[in-house]
């Protein structure tokens, strides 16, 4: 039996962008829902198309999204917050995309511009939030559950993509989000909601879709359980046991690949190979020391997928070097046991290598974008299944970019390294202080207290009309500064900012212990500045405004003060245990042991102001205070 050459997921973009023009077209009301899906659908048949002409043998189906995969699932089961007003049944295409984007405005009428239908809602709604997948650069929508929340089919994308391929003449892997990802990842307004709670209600969801796919013909289904690369509580790990579990005996006929990514499994390994699936996906580029654990602990009958093509960069695989590793584990496990895929699904990659133009030719040698991937695959399939000799000149090219790459003088400078090596522990010192490199910079920039781009009274003409209401922005502003008593100044801003004259000034930063990094004081400062000189050039009323980022779940950035030791180096003091709930900063507050986490750090506050630093910090920090609350009142 020959090894099976997989893929996890593929870009969406399409090689010219087709898809966000057609998103954008369709936005801007240019063109109907008809005209959007017909580009999806082109782009789809062309994705799977690729894939079957370069040898792959399990095609992903269901990883094409017009948006979002989260938010895909977030429509297949149901999951919807009632502030979009679906009331059932089949959704939207409008209600998704005001899920993903928000809307503005009366009926039909959505923030961005995008004006086909009503969501019934004339004020306008949010979009989700929107967080980092993992420890990627893509962003998906965060799922919005509630304590009692209910699911139900909503969607039957990942069926209707399975049988469009199939139409097409090709048999595909389906690709679900698993359950318990699904979970992890999901907010909740109450703080002390574990959403992970919910999963008996949302295993029967998952249980039709597999019941509709192995119906349609469906023989594996690839189920994306990422979380698996993070440290699991044992609450997890029985919600892992508990979801899979029930699909085995559900559908014991219908083959699971589950997928994990982003890392090894580590602690998690021995509840991976135990669970009741028939593949179970290595990423070998991010984590290649877990493969001789995973060999040694894998049940003999259970498939491994192994992730040796990086799905994550941008370079073309030394695959020689790969064969070498993956030769002995074929002699070992045999063929029928084992899959050749990238570590992760191709999402994260550019499309196509071949149509970049306008590169240096040794630069261009070295890439390998989603499509060359895909051949990277397909060469590995055929030396294994056919021997190196199949494929002698791939394996050669390939051997030769990697050397190039590795000492081109383009990517390699000798005196660079050289330097480098010569550093010493005494260089990381300064050997000035601050104030005599304060003056230094003055003398040899020549520039002025708060320098700024030149802003002319045309630039604010044609902009002071755009943007949000007014009104509008004056009552967020207000709300912001609920907990302070506002200086005579601020309330000034206030009346200034409805004035059909005025323009803005606006810059902000992430909400963080002890006012966040030093430079936050710096942008304010910048943008007070600037306002009051605009004001006067321009003759007009200028308003600084400050923008607070509350709606991130970055805990630990927000919770870590950095403070400065009587020793003049900086050490971090986090505030934050990370074991609750994912949740927004904006919805934190401040436990019953806030004095006991904030006295180290007032113990290090030296200088003849420290005792009012302390005293200002102590009134602050307060049981109950809410983070974004208690940064507000220390800038104030």
């Amino acid at each position: 039996m020959s090894i099976i050459v997989t893929n996890l997921g593929f870009p969406r973009i399409g090689p010219r962008r087709e898809l966000k023009f057609a998103l954008e077209s369709y936005w801007s009301g240019k063109s109907d829902a008809g005209a959007l899906q017909e580009t999806a659908a082109a782009l789809r048949k062309a994705n799977w198309s690729r894939q079957q002409a370069a040898g792959i043998g399990h095609i992903p189906s269901n990883d094409f999204s017009l948006y979002d995969h989260v938010l895909d699932t977030s429509v297949m089961v149901g999951a919807i917050p009632a502030i979009y007003g679906w009331n059932g049944g089949e959704v939207p295409l409008d209600t998704y995309f005001s899920m993903a984007r928000g809307s503005q405005g009366g009926a039909g009428h959505v923030h961005n511009g995008h004006s086909h239908g009503a969501n019934g809602h004339d004020h306008g709604v949010p979009a989700l939030e929107m967080t980092k997948w993992f420890d990627t650069n893509y962003h998906f929508m965060v799922p919005v559950l509630e304590q009692g929340q209910t699911f139900a089919l909503a969607s039957n994308k990942p069926v209707d993509d399975y049988r469009e391929a199939k139409a097409l003449g090709i048999d595909t892997r389906p690709v679900l989000v698993g359950p318990v990802t699904y979970l992890k990842l999901a907010k909740s307004k109450d703080e002390n909601f574990n959403p992970l709670s919910l999963l008996p209600g949302l295993i029967p969801v998952y249980i039709e879709v597999l019941r509709r796919l192995k119906a349609n013909g469906a023989q594996w289904v690839q189920i994306d359980e990422p979380c698996l690369a993070l440290d699991l509580d044992d609450d997890t790990r029985a919600a892992f046991r508990t979801a899979y579990g029930q699909f085995a005996r559900a559908l014991p006929d219908l083959k699971l690949l589950l997928t994990g990514y982003f890392g090894g499994y580590d602690d998690n390994l021995d509840l991976a190979v135990s669970l009741p699936v028939a593949g179970l996906h290595l990423d070998l580029a991010r984590a290649p020391g877990q493969l001789e654990t995973a060999l040694a602990k894998a049940p003999k009958g259970l498939v491994l997928s192994l992730g040796v093509i990086d799905g994550r960069n941008v370079w073309r695989a030394d695959l020689p070097a790969i064969l070498d590793r993956l030769e002995p584990v074929v002699a070992r496990r045999g063929t029928d046991h084992l899959f050749v895929a990238p570590s992760c699904s191709l999402l994260h990659t550019p499309m196509d290598a071949t149509i970049e133009t306008d590169l240096d030719p040794d630069l261009k040698t070295w890439l390998a974008f989603a499509v060359q991937k895909l051949d990277e695959l397909s060469i590995l399939g055929r030396a294994i299944n056919q021997g190196r000799d199949s494929v002698k000149a791939e394996l050669a090219a390939s051997a030769a970019a990697a050397a190039t790459r590795k000492t081109s003088p383009k990517i390699h400078d000798a005196k660079v390294q050289a330097r480098a090596k010569a550093v010493t522990e005494g260089m990381a010192r300064r050997g000035s202080p601050f104030a005599a490199r304060r003056d230094l910079q003055r003398t040899r920039l020549s520039l002025p207290g708060f320098p700024t781009t030149t802003i002319d009274r045309a630039f604010c003409e044609t902009r002071r009309n755009d943007g949000a209401a007014r009104s509008r922005l004056r009552s967020l502003v207000e709300d912001g500064l609920r907990t302070v008593e506002m200086s005579e100044a601020q309330r000034a801003s206030l009346h200034a900012l409805v004035e059909e004259r005025a323009v803005v000034t606006v810059t902000g930063q992430q909400i963080g212990m002890f006012g966040g990094p030093f430079y936050t004081l710096l942008k304010i400062a910048s943008s007070v500045a600037l306002a009051r000189e605009l004001t006067t050039t321009l003759d007009m009323p200028v308003v600084p405004v400050f923008w607070l980022e509350d709606n991130d779940h970055d805990a630990h950035e927000a919770a870590t003060a950095v403070l400065q030791q009587a020793d003049g180096f900086p050490v971090g003091m986090p505030f934050w245990d990370g074991d609750s709930p994912r949740i927004p900063v904006a919805q934190r507050t401040f436990g019953d042991d806030i004095a006991e986490r904030l006295a180290p750090a007032l113990a290090i506050l030296n200088g003849q102001d420290a005792d009012n630093v302390r005293a200002v910090l102590t009134s602050i920090y307060r049981p109950g205070t809410a983070w974004n609350d208690a940064f507000v009142q220390l800038l104030q």
